[in-house]
């Protein structure tokens, strides 16, 4: 019985160490970029978009993701704030992922909704391009 509440125990603290590290701020984020020479991943959603919130819980919180994503500093923001997107392209739908230099340059953005693994095809194909 031990045994069995301390594997349940274990499996919980790695689904919930598994959550993607948002932070907090546009501008933090690009700062934090800049420190540790990473990418910004930038998710634009909508807080009534089931597509971003299935994308949030079913691929970005993935452990595979998770690792891949640990180069990257990730921020979230939602669509309707207009002030804060007016520097980037017309959003045309949610969710919407830029990935970015700390220099606040686009390098690539997509839109929708993908799987586990067609997201980490994804990833890889815009850092095959970055080398």
């Amino acid at each position: 019985m031990k045994r069995l509440v301390g594997v349940v125990l274990l499996l919980s603290t790695l689904l919930l160490a598994d959550k993607t590290a948002w932070v907090e701020g546009v501008d933090e984020a690009f700062a934090r970029a800049s420190r540790e020479h990473k990418m910004v991943m930038l998710f634009v959603e909508s807080s009534h978009c089931r597509w971003c919130k299935r994308m949030k819980e079913r691929t970005l919180d993935d452990v595979m993701v998770q690792q891949k994503l640990s180069g990257y500093v990730a921020v979230k923001v939602q669509r309707s704030d207009r002030e804060l997107l007016a520097s980037f392209p017309q959003i045309q739908g949610v969710p919407t992922i830029f990935l970015m230099t700390p220099k606040r340059e686009i390098i690539e953005s997509v839109i929708g909704y993908f799987t586990i693994e067609d997201f980490l095809s994804y990833l890889d194909d815009v850092e095959k391009e970055m080398h």
